[in-house]
Order: structure tokens, then sequence, then C-alpha cells
């Protein structure tokens, strides 16, 4: 049984995992045993391995065996203190488990949706000001690109500023390859592998910001393959060339395919065919992202998983995909 007693502060301590706990994820093991300590130090002592399994790094979906031993580093706790988080403070915390990759050179996460990247707009914060907040002793934390608040997925943050005109220069020469899922109207036509349509921004009086094919606008051009088929919809993926605000949602627009969901630029009676998915949010994911590592200049492949509304709505589809023929 592992020990149940109140850790001391200084020193650093190690537990034998007994079968009580074996199959336990390390994560929410040290969330029940360090009580007091935010979640947010715990996320972040495993993923610097202060933690240790059998003198091991282990990520935080480990799962605990028998006779496993632990080394724990000292850790101040909060003991006979109680914290009430505000839901925002415990949105802030929670992007601690959305880290994919971290060194010192750089940070990236999983963005849920719904999220904003930076602050602005009558938004307090953004995901930015939020490892701001979460790395008081950071020197530098800056966003390397951005996506949309509705959509979610790889996200990149540099931690030095070389790194970041290192990244800047990648996205500049095209040799950063980024990948998004997006779930489409209709039926995808497989000819259609790249879209190039100018693109321009237009402020409405409500302060709303639209994006629209005009020739006027900038050179845009993304790339799509159809990955999945559903007769009244289609899963696909989007690798944008360029940057362009919106590009992805208004390139499918433009070709008479709206993203699910889409708030601006969507089709209502789309997401109504929808209804029974329980999809309530935008159907755009980051998923991949492809570039050189500014320090070890090592090509770096990161993917981001599916949160579980997008995963659930596609499971839902493809037990019903003859019904929707």
């Amino acid at each position: 049984m592992a020990l149940t007693e109140p850790i001391s502060q200084l020193k650093v301590q190690f537990v034998i995992i007994s079968d009580e706990n074996e199959g336990q994820r390390i994560d929410n093991f040290l969330i029940t045993y360090l009580k007091g300590v935010p979640k947010s130090l715990i996320y972040r002592i495993l993923r610097k391995g202060e933690v240790r399994v059998n003198k091991k790094r282990v990520k935080p979906e480990y799962k605990l065996k028998v006779a496993d031993q632990l080394r724990i580093p000292p850790i101040r706790t909060a003991e006979k203190t109680q914290v009430n988080f505000s839901p925002k403070l415990q949105k802030i915390a929670n992007l601690e488990k959305a880290i994919l990759y971290e060194d010192d050179a750089l940070l990236v996460i999983n963005k849920p949706s719904g999220i904003a990247v930076h602050g602005g707009s009558g938004l307090s914060f953004g995901v930015i000001e939020a490892f701001r907040t979460l790395r008081p002793y950071a020197k530098f934390l800056e966003l390397v690109h951005r996506i949309d608040r509705e959509t979610s997925g790889v996200l990149m943050i540099a931690k030095k500023r070389s790194a970041l005109k290192a990244l800047h220069e990648q996205l500049r020469a095209k040799q950063m390859q980024k990948d998004y899922l997006a779930l489409i109207k209709g039926d995808w036509p497989s000819e259609c592998k790249v879209v190039q349509a100018p693109l321009l921004k237009n402020l409405l009086k409500s302060g709303e910001r639209i994006v629209k094919v005009n020739q006027e606008g900038k050179p845009a051009e993304t790339r799509f393959k159809v990955e999945e088929r559903f007769g009244f919809a289609t899963l696909i993926k989007a690798s944008p060339v360029t940057g362009r605000t919106h590009q992805i949602r208004v390139h499918t627009q433009y070709t008479g395919h709206p993203i699910a969901f889409d708030n601006r630029y969507g089709d209502q009676a789309f997401d109504y065919q929808l209804n029974q998915t329980d999809l309530n949010r935008l159907f755009l994911h980051a998923s991949h992202v492809r570039f050189i590592h500014p320090k070890t200049l090592e090509v770096m492949q990161l993917s981001a998983p599916l949160d579980d509304t997008l995963q659930q709505c596609l499971t839902f589809l493809r037990a019903h995909k003859s019904s929707f023929k």
C-alpha cells in the first residue's frame, strides 16, 4: 500500500506501489497523494522528469505497476488550506494537461476549442497570458503562430527569441507543414486537391471580422485531401500553404462545402443534420505539424488527438454511415 501520511515539504519521498494502486495513471495517483499541490505543478514536475519511476522518466499517462518505486521531489504542500479556484483560473491550470511537447526552446500544446490564443477584443486572457501566469519566472514566451478561438489543436509557443525567429523564418519559407482535420458539408470532389483564392478581410460595423474571397485580397492557397466520406458530409485534411485569417474556413465555404458548426461561414441546415451527433463546436482541428527544431535541427512531427466531442461525432457518423447515403 502506498504511503498516506502528509509528505514532508523539504524531503525527497520514495513510494513503493502495491496492488491497491496498480493500473492507476501516475498523474491521478500524484494528484491524490500530493494533497494541496496544484495540478499545474504536478504536471510540471512529471514533464520535467523530476518524478521518477524505477529511476526513469515517465509520461503523465503511465500506468503504475506493483513494486514500482516512485521518487517524488521536495514539494511544498498547502496543508489545511482551502483554495477556491474560479472557473477561469481552473481553465488556465488545465492547459498544463494539454502540453504535447516541451523543452528549453519551445512548448507545443493541444489547444482546446473556445480559448483564444491571446487576450483582446473583450477577452481578458488567452493561451499566451495563461502560460505567462503559469510560468511567472519565464523570461520569454511568445506565440509562434495563431489559430482561431473556435479551432482546437496544435499551437506552438517559443521560449527563446532565437527559437521564435527560426520558426518564423520556416513559416515564411513555407518549410513548416500544418495539417487540419475538418468535417465539411456534402461530398468533397476528389479532383479538388488545391484551392487558390485571394482573401480580403472586412471589418463590420459590429466590430466582427469577416473574410471573403476577393481579387483585391492577398493570395491564399490550401491543399485538400479526402480522409473519410459519410454521404452528406466529408472528413477532409486541409493543409494551408499560406497563413491567412480564417483561410480554411473561407476556402471550404467558397467551394460550397462549409465546415460544420462554423458560426461565421457555415450552413445552419447542415448543422441541423448533425444534431444527433451532439456536435456543438466548429469541427476544425489542427491535427499535425512538421517543422525543423530551431536548436537541434531535428525534423519534428507532432500530432494532437481529437477531443471527445469531435471523436464522438465521427464515431456516430461511422456507426450510421449507411443511413446517411
